[in-house]
């Protein structure tokens, strides 16, 4: 496959990993645990497909509601991954970094992630996010809180304050809004993901779940994204 000569950033929601394995009488982790093998499969494809940011939506604010049993195997999962893949994404040219509330998360998992930026920070193949315990709403609840502290603090006056400022203070401060936010699994909602970076994103909800979405899938998937006109609030081309 000849490299594509373009710089998109794609972000996914990775759903239907609990329902695949439901669907086969599996345990939900199953599903999960057959979810990271795609996630390996897509990071190896990006770069060649044009994809030079990748954001994937891991674990929300709002999946501390599901089981105790399937919380805690989620856990050990993105633990294990990071141990397991550590190696070959700084070998591969990948650079990781993490969004969301980590503070809540176990310790022994915050000092995987800090340690995998750390060792990754010089790569610039493909830039991953990865977001846990990550919430759309709550980003933009912190970010506005940072900016009124610099307020109250007599940093800046309120007529300062602009979108660019805004988003100097989100998660996502150093890294481009994405082009295309897809969802796997057939649903078509957005899950509180990335609300604020995704304004005049494009998005494709796609019916596979993720354990079933291919690498063939996602060049599919990219190649009718380029065929899209789009507009940015101007007149269409098309």
């Amino acid at each position: 496959m000849s490299e594509v000569s373009e710089n998109l950033h794609l972000a996914i929601i990775m759903d239907g990993n609990g329902r695949w394995a439901a669907s086969r009488g599996f345990e939900r982790l199953k599903g999960h645990k057959r979810g990271v093998e795609r996630v390996r499969e897509v990071v190896e494809a990006c770069p060649d497909l044009g994809v030079s940011h990748l954001t994937l939506f891991a674990f929300s604010t709002e999946n501390w509601k599901r089981s105790e049993k399937e919380v805690n195997g989620l856990m050990a999962l993105f633990r294990r991954y990071i141990r397991s893949e550590a190696a070959r994404l700084f070998d591969e040219g990948v650079r990781v970094r993490f969004i969301g509330r980590r503070g809540e998360l176990d310790s022994r998992l915050q000092d995987l992630m800090t340690g995998l930026e750390a060792q990754t920070a010089e790569n610039t193949r493909l830039h991953m996010t990865v977001a846990i315990n990550y919430g759309g709403r709550d980003e933009i609840v912190r970010a506005s809180q940072k900016v009124a502290g610099m307020v109250a603090a007599g940093q800046i006056e309120p007529h300062d304050i602009t979108e660019d400022l805004i988003s100097e203070q989100m998660d996502t401060a150093e890294i481009c809004d994405p082009d295309l936010v897809l969802r796997t699994s057939g649903e078509f909602r957005t899950s509180n993901f990335l609300p604020w970076q995704s304004v005049y994103a494009e998005y494709v909800f796609e019916e596979s779940s993720w354990p079933d979405f291919s690498v063939e899938l996602l060049a599919q998937t990219l190649d009718e994204f380029r065929n899209r006109d789009r507009r940015f609030g101007a007149v269409g081309t098309k």
